[in-house]
């Protein structure tokens, strides 16, 4: 009987992946059953059967009716389920890519995929029509957003990468249009998603001073007020910063304990560590993305990105570094024929990103921009200014004398770009 049961016995159709396993499943259950219920009677060595042995033994009829029935559908109808495979690895597929566009928490995301991936082994053996540069999309596409959730102190983290690294490299070295447009796409939504991210990130409820301020008015009015509403406001603004290092703190041993709980795997808060892992990954994005020629993606997102360069400002130095790196690295390709963009994103990045330029750390305590980097980006932004019309390079040379007269730092110094644009002026009036 053994050889007629066999899922290899010749078909002139072989039944579909699906069918087998579960005819095998079935099999096995009725075999288990059969040995359960001569087990029970030979133990009890009764003449008469108890309700329980009656409805063990129908079951097992059952299971055995089955089993026939499904090598019936085996040897006749071998297709009969084909459809099937396909049409669970595609509602799978669709589950898992709007999960990890939506970054679920790593427990349902592990779920989905282990689920899918068997789904996927039955489609690759029922008729599938090859591989095509949409799973290769989709594949990149889901490693970059697990970068976004992995700990850069994880071991796996580099692993994630070199992966992401290897599939792309490969793309790119094959030349064809369609792979490279496959960096490309995944590229530039993994920049968006990551801009996202590190905008929430570095984004911190502050103290609303409009609570204070008929507090400060009243003080103000008597006798020495301004001088008590100083110290009033300075006296607050220490309080303050206590708290905050006070709530890092215990932050700091929640997610310790945490670590610790996890076997060593944690999934950080919006806090500095996690601020700058991100910035990191944009940066790194953003190389990739000027590697493979899609730089303008990232100029595009980065000129709306004013939630980013209002936060900036109060981010974390080594956080605000990574960011004037990438500011400086997009408006360092403006000029030249590296990449054409619409004058609109040209003055949307100069006038968002130039305040930061000023009033940034600089590379004080962390430098990421050299003497000679600092004189590329100015002349840069000095070529990029030249090009937009005189209103566009009126608005951007204003907010910049007044940002520049205001702060400590003498970069960017644009007094060449401002006396041209005095001198065209005068030109046009007369």
């Amino acid at each position: 009987m053994a050889p007629y049961l066999a899922i290899d016995y010749p078909y002139k159709s072989r039944p579909s992946t699906l069918l087998s396993s579960l005819f095998m499943s079935t099999l096995n259950m009725a075999a288990k059953t059969l040995v359960s219920v001569a087990s029970n009677l030979k133990l009890e060595r009764s003449e008469k059967w108890r309700p329980g042995d009656h409805l063990r033994f129908m079951v097992m009829l059952m299971a055995w009716v089955t089993v026939w029935v499904l090598r019936v559908l085996m040897d006749h109808f071998p297709c009969v389920m084909t459809f099937f495979p396909n049409y669970l690895l595609l509602g799978r597929l669709s589950s898992v890519g709007s999960s990890s566009l939506a970054l679920p928490a790593p427990s349902s995301s592990s779920t989905a995929l282990s689920t899918s991936a068997t789904f996927f082994d039955l489609l690759l053996r029922d008729d599938f029509d090859g591989p095509s540069a949409q799973a290769l999309s989709r594949a990149l596409t889901h490693i970059l957003a697990l970068l976004n959730n992995i700990p850069a102190t994880s071991r796996k983290y580099q692993f994630a990468m070199a992966m992401a690294d290897k599939i792309m490299d490969g793309n790119f070295r094959d030349g064809h249009a369609e792979l490279i447009q496959v960096n490309r796409t995944a590229l530039s939504s993994a920049f968006e998603r990551t801009l996202s991210l590190l905008s929430q990130s570095i984004q911190q409820p502050h103290a609303s001073d409009d609570s204070g301020a008929w507090t400060s008015r009243v003080l103000r009015a008597l006798p020495l007020g301004s001088y008590i509403s100083s110290c009033v406001k300075g006296l607050n603004y220490c309080l303050r910063t206590v708290i905050q290092t006070v709530r890092k703190g215990s932050l700091a041993l929640q997610l310790d304990k945490r670590q610790q709980l996890s076997g060593g795997v944690v999934y950080e808060g919006a806090d500095d560590v996690v601020a700058e892992k991100l910035a990191q990954e944009l940066l790194w994005i953003t190389n990739k993305l000027r590697a493979y020629g899609a730089v303008d993606e990232a100029m595009m997102q980065w000129s709306f990105a004013s939630a980013l360069a209002s936060l900036a400002f109060s981010a974390n130095p080594r956080v605000q570094g990574y960011i004037v790196k990438i500011s400086a690295i997009l408006i360092g390709d403006l000029v030249g024929n590296k990449v054409e963009v619409s004058t609109e994103v040209k003055f949307r990045l100069l006038v968002l990103w130039i305040p930061l330029f000023c009033y940034a750390n600089n590379g004080l305590s962390y430098p990421f921009l050299t003497s000679f980097e600092k004189i590329e980006v100015e002349r840069a932004m000095d070529e990029a200014i030249s090009t937009l019309p005189p209103m566009d390079q009126e608005v951007i040379l204003i907010n910049w004398l007044q940002d520049f007269t205001m702060c400590a730092s003498d970069w960017p110094n644009l007094q060449v770009s401002y006396d041209r644009w005095c001198g065209g002026t005068r030109l046009l009036a007369q």
